[in-house]
């Protein structure tokens, strides 16, 4: 098998990598699981990002032909690719055709976070492209029934998060964004988008009276939307991630608020958890699949159960969703469970915990 310096090489393949949405998020997620069980990694996208190698073409918007020399160089030699999305939404088809036809016959992972019947704009195009070689893996149990329905078959491996993740710094930064000591913050981690529903995450806010904070910018044309919303606000509201980490962002907040109307699968819910806050969740279908594990949250839309836990917070609660939070979900648990996925493969050898 092809190595460099005796080390296997695992390929991480998207439209773009590095930022603040989610698959980038995960994708990093997984290069350090890869790179626990022996593996170097090589970041391949169309748009610019830290170590990665831009092919032009790959971008979600990018209307150039994709230039499949420099592609196919940059993927040849290796052991093992996770195409991240790319593959699943076909918000560039061409830049999934080229993909596909690089890697078919070879050891390839298509990561769904997506499908494409889960938005208008894509609901015409078929199920994702399928080769003996690969293997697919979904973030959620809903999506490994919908494509075994299409003839495909997936394993589900959730999103998996930091148990311990830093203590965040509550007084500075509230301080730093002119939050007053005794003011209740609902935090709404997201970008803004239409399905991310930031009008209900905003009446929410209204409804307990509480200032409203948003974290991330608006995307895909939803400005001038989300600017009438927030223009028609009547309690205080924050923009951006603020100061610090995002660590100190949660510890700042009172509450956190997720309601959207589809997520593949909302990593607030158990970012939440890991920060000891509590959550209101919108009914989401994946929502829904991870509450049924025994998580305790509330409605945004009945804000008089908010109202009765922040006066009188019950630390117990969130004592009892980290712990299942942990079970669930533990970062740590993520280099034995995609180990399992290459040793069925054959890309690791079943003897060792790293890759050959």
């Amino acid at each position: 098998m092809p190595t460099i310096g005796g080390m296997a090489l695992a390929g991480i393949v998207s439209y773009r990598l590095g930022g603040v949405d989610g698959v980038s998020i995960e994708a990093e997620k997984w290069a350090w699981a890869l790179e626990a069980l022996g593996f170097s990694i090589r970041r391949i996208a169309g748009a610019p990002g830290p170590g990665v190698i831009e092919v032009p073409g790959l971008g979600i918007d990018d209307e150039r032909v994709v230039d499949t020399e420099m592609l196919d160089q940059a993927m040849d030699d290796l052991d093992v690719v996770i195409v991240e999305n790319l593959c699943s939404l076909p918000l560039n088809p061409r830049a999934g055709h080229a993909v596909v036809a690089a890697r078919r016959g070879r050891p390839t992972i298509l990561r769904h976070h997506d499908l494409p019947w889960h938005r208008t704009d894509t609901s015409d195009f078929g199920p994702p492209p399928d080769d003996p070689s690969w293997r697919h893996v979904t973030i959620n149990k809903i999506n490994v029934a919908e494509l075994a329905i299409r003839g495909i078959e997936a394993t589900c491996l959730y999103n998996r998060f930091s148990m311990d993740p830093p203590t965040g710094r509550r007084t500075e930064t509230r301080e730093a964004m002119g939050i007053a000591e005794d003011a209740v913050v609902v935090l709404q981690p997201t970008r803004a988008l239409a399905r991310k529903n930031v009008p209900g995450g905003l009446a929410l806010a209204e409804a307990l009276g509480a200032t409203y904070w948003l974290t991330a910018a608006a995307e895909d044309g939803y400005g001038p939307a989300l600017a009438e919303v927030l223009g028609g606000a009547t309690v205080p509201v924050l923009r951006g991630q603020g100061p610090g980490t995002m660590d100190d962002t949660y510890a700042a907040c009172d509450l956190v608020v997720l309601p959207s109307t589809w997520e593949g699968f909302g990593n607030p819910v158990i970012e939440s958890v890991t920060h000891h806050r509590p959550l209101a969740l919108a009914s989401y279908p994946v929502a829904a699949e991870i509450v049924e594990m025994g998580f305790e949250f509330f409605s945004p839309e009945e804000p008089e159960k908010i109202v009765r836990y922040l006066e009188d917070p019950d630390p117990g609660l969130l004592d009892r969703n980290h712990a299942l939070a942990r079970r669930r979900f533990d970062l740590a648990d993520l280099p034995g469970e995609l180990r399992a996925v290459l040793l069925e493969m054959g890309v690791m050898d079943p003897g060792s915990d790293t890759a050959r």
